[in-house]
Formats: structure tokens, sequence, C-alpha cells
């Protein structure tokens, strides 16, 4: 997924000053935080201006047509600034999803420079299920399905739950796939899958997740696992969380989103088990990693140590 980005980021790039950065958003409050999902012919792009795009449909939300410029953005917030974060430099493509709010001013926005838009590229859409550093290639038929079900989830809109529960029961019913040549196209419909199931809290086997959950050569699928147990508020969904947690080869970021999740049940009855782990897990910071010129390097990640104690201290 990451050779995926370094090579198709070219819709939106803020302007090169490497001292501007900033706290990128997860996808689930880009989508939450947009007024309308819609596909787009990008048209023109000013540093100043912005980008003028012309609607093809709006597949959520609020109705958008004709054409318009996004001239701002609804989620930026900076770790550092340069004076040049209000740039956009951009590179045309044939079309774009895009989230899209408008603001108190009336500008049309979307969430930072680098996420709030994915984008088609022969034939597949290089989406964000979970965060920009870490997207996949969908068919567009399925993006458009699953994405607008999530944006109307997160809307309060209806959806097609037969369609999302026959395609998560179909992917997530084969063995976990890696990267290899005859397995990535599964592995990123796996991936999907397992994030609609965080994002609609699917009322799934959790038999279903726990093969991803502990196929620990695959980093990515361990992480999407992590984040679709929330829709395991059980007994034995909240001992395999532990059982992540407390298992010190895990990485730590596999670490930290397995406590995210247990902190989302509010298991009082396991606080004296997780007091006992704060002082076993990794105190060392983690991060998406990659680049460290990437603008999105403000992202705050914590150490396990950090989300551990937090949530013990909410209990």
């Amino acid at each position: 997924m990451r050779k995926l980005l370094v090579l198709l980021l070219l819709v939106i790039v803020v302007g090169r000053s490497y001292a501007t950065t900033w706290d990128e958003p997860w996808a689930d409050k880009v989508i939450k935080g947009s007024s309308s999902f819609v596909l787009a012919y990008v048209i023109s792009c000013d540093p100043v201006k912005g980008i003028k795009i012309k609607l093809i449909k709006t597949l959520g939300g609020v109705q958008l047509k004709d054409t318009l410029v996004i001239s701002d953005y609804y989620l930026l917030s900076l770790s550092s600034s340069s004076g040049l974060e209000g740039e956009f430099h951009t590179q045309l493509v044939d079309s774009c999803y895009f989230f899209i709010k408008q603001n108190g001013e009336g500008k049309y926005c979307i969430a930072t420079p680098t996420t709030g838009f994915d984008y088609v590229f022969k034939g597949e859409v290089v989406a964000t299920y979970r965060h920009s550093y870490h997207q996949a290639s969908v068919p567009v038929s399925i993006y458009e399905k699953t994405m607008t079900a999530v944006f109307n989830h997160y809307h309060n809109l209806p959806y097609d739950t037969t369609y999302m529960t026959n395609f998560v029961s179909e992917y997530l019913s084969k063995p976990p796939a890696g990267f290899g040549k005859n397995e990535i196209n599964i592995f990123f419909l796996q991936h999907v899958a397992l994030e609609c199931v965080h994002h609609l809290k699917l009322q799934i086997n959790e038999s279903l997740i726990l093969p991803f959950l502990n196929f620990k050569t695959n980093f990515h699928s361990q992480v999407s696992a992590a984040r679709a147990m929330v829709s395991c508020n059980t007994n034995s969904g909240k001992s395999e969380l532990l059982k992540i947690i407390a298992d010190t080869s895990q990485s730590h970021f596999v670490q930290v989103m397995c406590i995210w999740t247990l902190a989302e049940f509010k298991p009082k009855e396991l606080k004296s088990q997780l007091s006992k782990l704060v002082n076993t897990v990794s105190g060392e910071s983690t991060g998406f990693g990659g680049n460290i010129m990437d603008p999105r390097i403000g992202t705050n990640i914590p150490s396990a140590k950090e989300a551990l104690s937090s949530l013990v201290n909410n209990l």
C-alpha cells in the first residue's frame, strides 16, 4: 500500500515547504466531517485559488451540481507552519471522489491537502478507508458501494446492508492474503471488508476477524482486524485483544489499535488486568513511519504505554 501512495498521490499536495506539517485525521473523522460525497472531474488548479471541479454525480449527502472550486480545508490542524500551508499544488487526473464540506464563509473544503479525496487510476480507486498513510486500490464498483455505505452510516442515512454483509462475509471467509502478485487484489478487498466492519459496526462472528488479527506476517491486516474487533464486544473478543496487548513481540502500532478498540467498550471489569500491563508494554514512540519530509509527519500516535495508561485512567 505504501508504494501505491508514493506513486499515485498526485492530486492535491501542499506547497513543498517542509516546515509546514499537520496532524492528519483518520478516515472516520474525514467522512463524518464532510457533508457531500461526490465524483467529479478535476478541471484546473491554482496554488492560491484552489481546485476547480465539474461534478459528475453526488453519491451521498448534500447534492452538488455543475462546477465549484475547492478553496479551503475543514480539518487542517497544523503542527508547524511556514506560511505556505494554504497553497494547492496539483496534477490533473481524469476523475476523483471528494468528501466536501461548505464552511460558514461559503467556501467548499476538503479535510486537508492530503486527505478528503480518492482518485481513479486505470479503472481503480486509490482509496482511504483507514488513513491516507494506508491506502488500497479498489475497483470502482466496489468502492462506490462500500464507501457510500460508510458515508451514509455516519450521516444517519440508509445503505445496502445486504450487499455489505455479503461482501464482508465473502472476503473475510478467505484465508488472509499477503502482498504477492496473486494475492494483492484479495488483500486490498480484505482490507476494505475489515475497515467496513469497523466503520459500520457490522455484527459478524469474531471467528471471521481473528485469523487476520493473528496474522503477524501482515501488519496491515492486523491493524484493520484490531479496528474491526470493535464489533465484537464479547468476553472472548476482549480476551483476544488482551492477548495482543500483552504479547511483547507484537507491533506497537497494532497494540495501540487493540487498546483503542478495547477503550470503545469501557471495560471496567478489566481495569485490574490492564493496570498490570501498563508497566510491561513499550513506552517507545510509534507512528506511521514513512518519509520524515512528509508534511503529515505531525500525525500523533501514542506509545502503547501512553495509550494503555489513558485507557486505565478513564475506567
